[in-house]
């Protein structure tokens, strides 16, 4: 598969997992309203509006604002700010950030974005912010000490995809499913446990036959794994971005091979980024809290890990420089 198919793949895959997001609170909603307003009033799933709007809110406020929190949580400086006080070697590592990010950010047709350094030994990067003109890129100290030049614009790229994808909006988006979803839950569960639809439900209940029983077990199991189910939803949707910002790096620099190395020579660092937090770890290149979930290959990595395994990731850079060098 080369690069272009393999970013059709990709976002082909994450739609899929976003309808199934969408079409998994609609149906919670349908339940609640039927369980508490009856089926009558069940047509609209007014409970997922209600709740996806409150999950919004808190979804809206980390889009707006939540490149400069993650910045500020790391410890980021400006390129500037760090070039200022470093050594002649350090200072030669800053500029050719300076000019890969220059480099890249023309060939992806973005306007190029405040770089930051993480004083972090451990080589990683990540990107946040709303989208091409309101995103920044930091990187690790650690990552400009380990990686060459080729490596280090392999990175960049993978970066500046997300940028250019709008990976950050989908996962706001993803953010305010989520927490419709976990609100719908919660307020299910507390609505069965204070009682509620026995006097708006019974209706439902009674007029439903096996049918209706049978859909509000269901129901019920879905509203007690729903938190669950919405966090590997999410995860999924993660885990798809990353590979599509590898295939989509590759097609920047035209080097998959560089990028492969750069993900060998990250997964090859031993310590953990201490900088980021858990909060803001799916943003980055490589897990950065060094969980073994994304380590693994099998059914429960597919459904847990933020990341994917490094060695698939490394693999099917491999196989686009191969296929691209057999065309």
């Amino acid at each position: 598969m080369n690069l272009y198919e393999q970013q059709a793949a990709n976002r082909r895959r994450t739609w899929i997992v976003m309808i199934a997001f969408v079409v998994f609170l609609v149906l919670l909603g349908v339940g609640f309203d039927a369980f508490f307003f009856g089926v009558d009033r069940a047509f609209v799933p007014v409970g997922s509006f209600v709740a996806l709007g409150v999950g919004s809110v808190s979804a809206l406020v980390g889009y707006v604002k939540g490149d400069r929190m993650v910045l500020a949580a790391t410890g980021a400086r400006p390129l500037a700010d760090v070039a200022a006080g470093a050594s002649e070697d350090e200072a030669l590592k800053l500029r050719q950030l300076e000019n890969v990010v220059d480099e890249m950010a023309i060939a992806a047709g973005l306007p190029r974005p405040p770089v930051y350094v993480v004083p972090d030994p451990d080589p990683n990067a990540f990107a946040a912010g709303r989208g091409p003109g309101h995103s920044s890129i930091a990187v690790t100290e650690g990552l400009l000490d380990a990686l060459d030049r080729e490596e280090l614009q392999g990175v960049i790229a993978h970066e500046l995809s997300h940028v250019r994808n709008y990976d950050t909006r989908v996962m706001t988006v993803v953010a305010a499913l989520v927490g419709g979803i976990v609100l719908l839950s919660d307020w299910a569960r507390r609505g069965m446990f204070w009682g509620g639809g026995r006097r708006r439900g019974r209706g439902s209940r009674d007029g439903g036959g096996a049918a209706g029983v049978l859909f509000f077990v269901v129901w019920i199991v879905a509203i007690a794994l729903a938190p669950l189910i919405a966090q590997m939803l999410a995860m999924s949707v993660s885990r798809k971005r990353e590979y599509l910002a590898d295939a989509s790096g590759a097609e920047l620099t035209r080097n998959p091979l560089g990028l492969a190395r750069a993900l060998e020579a990250i997964d090859g660092a031993a310590a953990p980024t201490t900088s980021v937090r858990r909060g803001s770890a799916h943003l980055c290149i490589a897990d950065p809290l060094g969980r073994a979930m994304n380590l693994r290959r099998g059914r429960a990595a597919d459904l847990f890990a933020s990341h994917p395994p490094m060695a698939d990731r490394i693999a099917a850079l491999r196989e686009m420089a191969f296929e691209r060098g057999k065309g």
